[in-house]
């Protein structure tokens, strides 16, 4: 080869490095090397034992964005010396599921009984639908790769139960304040921020409270950084480059976005905090101060329109259903116009939270409820209550005895048993005197007098 060949070689190589997104070129190569998730990876945890078992297993990464669950799937398939596929389930479909199947079928047949195994990566993979999903379960049965899907979302409501119950859960959590600290202090030590030599510390405070727990975050905004950095003439003399940042200076460069997540005033939960126990306390004003100090100070508003429907199901709930609808509204106008139009309706929704009447009786029901039913036995369904689509099932008793409400008098089978033998009713859900609740504890009581009318 040439020494101008070898010249253009080594500069399109580099070239090609440098156009490779900072969190790519940082991400970790071994199990050493990544930060957080101490309770999944560390000495003695469960992805640590599943690691050093040599034995891959399929599993579902559930947590945040930017927690490491690409990184540990990746991680899985050098350590297990896998072959490694990855779809994503935002663009791809059941073709890609077919070509998947199709290629780990070729590297099994390639090395009789030595060959290699293959793992499959599904990110967002609560994107998939239910037929999409069950296109992997024979494969996954017959061993022919390992499934690793990464989800945002919780599984138990995205994740088809069939795949869900052959796949182990593992939850990631955000990165702690000290893990992203130690993040920075990577990136400095790699020399990947160009001529940034020292970042001060409350800037690193500002950058590590701004990407609230996000690694992904933080090392694109650190990169961003390193562009600005490298690149700065407002002020200095011609040439000059950004070696030391302040506080101030990212604050100049990185604009508005970052004036309010700093150490000296309410962090990002501390604010969501302040709103919802304001709506909860019935005040729109005050609510309306800290849904905007969180718009001002950079919040998502999606984010925002989330934690609003999370608001009107454990705070309003039955004393008001339609403020579920008006939360869900707002979401969805934002979907629509965006900011700053699609603001607005989430203001509004914020006001009618905090005029509408409170309960809690179905969130407090619901824990109940999950408490329970994780304690006790998995109890037998009644057969009056089993279907019977079947000459089978009808000849073993399902649904015999079963009374149609409708065909009762007032609609209500009244003595009528819908707990599983031996379960005493545990009165759960108890309506609180406000809003519709009222009508609703009315109604109750009415139908319990019939039941003890009937016993």
């Amino acid at each position: 080869m040439s020494a101008a060949n070898s010249f253009a070689n080594m500069v399109s190589s580099k070239a090609e490095k440098i156009n490779i997104p900072l969190a790519e070129r940082l991400r970790p190569q071994t199990l050493g090397e990544v930060i957080g998730q101490q309770h999944l990876l560390g000495e003695g945890m469960p992805l640590r034992i599943a690691f050093e078992s040599g034995q891959p297993h399929s599993c579902i990464l559930w947590g945040p964005p930017g927690v490491g669950k690409t990184t540990i799937a990746r991680l899985m398939a050098s350590s297990f010396d896998a072959h490694f596929i990855t779809i994503s389930a935002v663009l791809g479909g059941v073709k890609e599921i077919r070509e998947a199947v199709e290629q780990a079928n070729v590297w099994q047949g390639q090395g009789g009984g030595s060959a290699k195994r293959t793992i499959v990566f599904v990110d967002e993979v609560h994107r998939f639908n239910k037929s999409q999903q069950d296109a992997f379960l024979p494969h996954v049965e017959s061993g022919l790769f390992t499934f690793i899907g990464a989800t945002t979302e919780n599984p138990s409501f995205e994740v088809n139960s069939a795949l869900l119950s052959r796949a182990v859960v593992y939850v990631l959590q955000p990165l702690q304040e000290a893990d992203l600290k130690k993040i920075v202090a990577v990136a400095q030590k790699s020399r990947a921020l160009g001529a940034i030599e020292n970042i001060a510390p409350d800037a690193v405070d500002r950058l590590v409270a701004y990407a609230d727990g996000d690694a992904r975050r933080l090392l694109n905004t650190l990169e961003s950084l390193g562009v600005a950095a490298q690149n700065f003439k407002s002020g200095q003399p011609p040439g000059e480059k950004i070696t030391n940042v302040t506080d101030a200076w990212l604050i100049k460069v990185l604009g508005e976005r970052m004036r309010r997540y700093d150490k000296g005033g309410e962090q990002f939960y501390d604010t969501i905090s302040a709103l919802h126990k304001s709506v909860r306390g019935s005040d729109p004003d005050a609510a309306l101060y800290w849904f905007m100090r969180m718009l001002d100070g950079g919040a998502e508003p999606k984010y925002m329109a989330r934690r609003l429907i999370r608001m009107a199901s454990e705070d309003i709930g039955l004393a008001d259903p339609r403020a579920l609808r008006m939360a869900l509204d707002a979401a969805e106008v934002y979907e629509r116009l965006g900011s700053p139009e699609g603001e607005l309706a989430l203001a509004q929704c914020v006001v009618y939270l905090a005029v509408a009447p409170k309960s809690n009786a179905v969130y407090k029901a619901f824990n109940e409820a999950k408490a329970f039913i994780k304690q006790d036995a998995t109890r037998p369904v009644p057969l009056h209550l089993r279907n019977a689509p079947t000459k089978l099932m009808k000849s073993l008793d399902y649904g015999k005895n079963y009374r149609y409400a409708h065909d009762e008098e007032g609609g209500f089978a009244a003595g009528e048993n819908y707990f599983p033998e031996g379960m005493a009713a545990p009165a759960w859900y108890r309506p609180v005197n406000r809003g519709l609740e009222i009508k609703i504890a009315d109604k109750l009581n009415e139908l319990k007098s019939k039941n003890h009318q009937k016993n």
